[in-house]
Order: structure tokens, then sequence, then C-alpha cells
């Protein structure tokens, strides 16, 4: 599970793209404009989940993108439940709770031996 540091580096694009579309599904939420917070929704979770795909070889980076698909989805259904007066925000934090959880585990069982592996001279 080693993907070199530079072939991450290569497609940081992609996750500066993913910030973008995230900010613009949290700009139309806060303004209230249910059309494009809505239509954002489909495209920031596809890239969340396409920068989790593509960094599977590295786990450092599997573990912190698998969080924030956890924590996209969850700020998607709690946004779209405010829009439909539903109450999603138990579904929304036992999402974010799973992101935590994914962090969790990787802080406290592979963050040193990563950290280690990454110090050692090639």
């Amino acid at each position: 599970m080693s993907e070199p540091r530079s072939d991450i580096a290569s497609h940081r694009w992609v996750e500066n793209i993913h910030i973008l579309l995230w900010l613009m599904k949290d700009a139309c939420w806060a303004l209230v404009w249910k059309p494009g917070a809505i239509a954002m929704i489909v495209p920031t979770i596809a890239v969340a989940f396409f920068l989790l795909i593509r960094n599977r070889h590295h786990r450092s980076e599997t573990f912190h993108n698998a969080a924030v698909c956890a924590w996209i989805t969850g700020n998607s259904t709690w946004m779209l439940g405010e829009f439909y007066n539903i109450e999603l925000r138990p579904v929304a934090a036992t999402l974010f709770i799973t992101g935590l959880l994914i962090l969790t585990v990787y802080y406290l069982f592979y963050f040193r031996k990563d950290r280690k592996e990454e110090s050692k001279p090639q």
C-alpha cells in the first residue's frame, strides 16, 4: 500500500477542484438556492469517491479520503434534510461519526507505522 508521493501530487489539482465543488454546494446551501445545491451533490460526492479510489494504494490517503467521503455524504444528507424539512441529522451524524472512526483506526493502528516507513532512507 505505498504509492509514490509524486504520483499523489500529480493529481492534486483534482483535490483542488473537489474543494471548489464543495464550496459551491455549501454556498448554494447557505444562500438557500436548492437547485444549485442539489445539483452540486453528485459531482462533489463523485470526485470524493474518485479520489478515494485513485489513492487506494497509499494507506494514509485512503483512510483520509474515506473519511472525506463519509463527511461529504453526511453534509449533503443534512442539507437535504434542511431543504425538505425532514429530520436527517441523525443520519448525517452517523456519517460524521463513521468518518471519525475511520480516522481513529488510522491514527491508532497505522499512523506511527507509516511515519516510520516515510522516514526510512530510500
